[in-house]
Formats: C-alpha cells, structure tokens, sequence
C-alpha cells in the first residue's frame, strides 16, 4: 500500500507525519534543526530520525512512501539534489519549506505566505503557481526574521554605546548582559542565527524606542514587500512561524490577514498525494 510522508524542516526543527490516501494520519516524529545548505550531514540525521519515528508509529517502510520534503535551504538546486539521491523513499521530492508551508497555509487558493522565524521568507500564489520570495539567509536576506532582528539590536546596542544613534535603557542593558562591546563581538562572532533570533523576544517584548524603531522598520520593510507581491490585488496574507503572530497584528493595518488552512506538514503531505496522482 502506498503511504505518504509529509516532512518540514527548518533552522530550529524537524516535523514528519504519514498518512494514507484518504488523508488519515498514521504516524508522526519530530527531529532537531534541517538546513540542507548550511549543514547538509546535521540536516539528514534530523531528517531521517523524524521520519524514522513516524515509520515506526505508522508501521510504514521507505520503499511504501511517497514523501514531499520542505525544508530549509531546499531553493538550493545542488543541495536538494544531493539529499534527494540519498534518500531511501520510493518517490521523493526535495522543495524549499516555504513551498510546504504556502501549501499548508493557502489551501489550493490565491493568498500571500509570510513566514517569519529564525529566517524569513515570503510567497505568493497565483492560479494554482507558487512562487517565492527571499528566503536566502541570514547573511543575505532573511528581513524581519529573529535572527536579523537580533543582530540589529546588538549592532544598535554599540552604535549607542560609540555616540552614533540614541542610547536607551535596553540598549544600555544589552552591552551590559554581553560584556560590553568585545563581548558582543565574541558572540556575533560565533553565534548561530538561532541565537541571534533568540534575542527577539526582548524587542517585541520591550517598550522602549530603540525596540519601537527596530521594529518599525521591519514591519515596514515586509509591508512593503507584501505590497509588491500584491501586484494591485488585495490577495490574503498569512503570516507564519515564531514571529508569525506579532507580524500579524502589526501587518493588518495595511493588508487582509487570514489564519492558515493548515501547517507546512499538511502541505508536504498534500503536495506528495497530488504528485503521486500525476
């Protein structure tokens, strides 16, 4: 019997889950962090020990399974490539998880995916064609995600301190909490974008201005990004991941927010019973 496998990985985790034709689930696992193109070795353990676990629930083998897998840094055509040959499934296809996530998210409809967590990336779809937008890393991209949003308020925090932007009380917190500014370094020299992102909740969670203008002008930035994606429509927008309700909120004031049909799982597995049908 044919079964599916619906798999999301991103910077911070794994989810896998089978179901069968009908939909029906019959077992799920869950495994640490799966970026194919940063760490292509830690991604494939995290990948097969979630879908290890959701075999072993379902009662399922590889060689039954058709799988979709959306993960982190799957846009990546050498990436995707390589795990793809790897994998043990019957049928298997590698995307980005922003591909998953919009499926999950929008249904079969037209709509806008937001996705802000560790990184960022948004999408747009459009008569049944998806496409995405941004996605590209942390040292590249990835605007208004936690990660970026942590690194600012460190860069902030020692403009501040040098006389070159208002200091604040959080601000002044921050070098204090790190050591002052060679602390800040050593971090941001070693620190991973989860760490970074780890900083973000005392942004949203602070009052203070240097938190009000960092956040200003994320909001703005993805706003306006919302807007171009628009095309002169006034599509859904659903926004996702760990900063997902806060992009919410502040994003209603400008576009019609939705909440999500379904997760990123939901749209693997829709994605892999639809490819099995062709």
């Amino acid at each position: 019997m044919v079964l599916y496998l619906g798999i999301d990985g991103g910077g911070t985790g794994c989810r896998a889950a089978i179901a069968d034709g009908a939909g029906r689930l019959l077992g799920q696992g869950e495994g640490g962090p799966a970026n194919i193109n940063s760490d292509p070795a830690g991604a494939e353990a995290s990948i097969m020990g979630a879908a290890t676990a959701a075999m072993r629930q379902a009662g399922a083998h590889p060689a039954n399974l058709v799988a979709v897998l959306g993960l982190a840094g799957g846009g990546m055509a050498m990436a995707a490539a390589a795990l793809q040959a790897r994998l043990p499934f019957a049928r298997s296809r590698v995307v980005n998880d922003a591909v998953t996530a919009a499926r999950g998210a929008l249904g079969p409809g037209d709509g806008i995916l937001v996705a802000m967590g560790t990184g960022s990336v948004l999408a747009v779809q459009r008569d049944g064609v998806l496409r995405q937008y941004g996605g590209r890393g942390f040292l590249m991209g990835d605007e208004g995600s936690g990660a970026v949003l942590g690194r600012s308020l460190l860069a902030l925090a020692m403009r501040a301190g040098d006389g070159f932007a208002p200091d604040s009380p959080l601000l002044a917190r921050i070098r204090d909490d790190f050591g002052g500014f060679e602390g800040i370094i050593a971090f941001g020299t070693r620190a991973s974008p989860a760490q970074f992102a780890a900083l973000a909740p005392r942004l949203i969670q602070s009052d203070d201005p240097a938190a009000t203008g960092i956040l200003d002008a994320a909001v703005g930035q993805i706003s306006e990004a919302v807007g171009v994606l628009q095309a002169g429509q006034r599509l859904p927008v659903v926004c996702l991941g760990g900063l997902g309700p806060f992009y919410a909120a502040r994003l209603a004031r400008d576009w019609s927010i939705q909440a999500a049909q379904g997760s990123a799982v939901d749209g693997a597995l829709a994605l892999a019973r639809e490819g099995a049908a062709r």
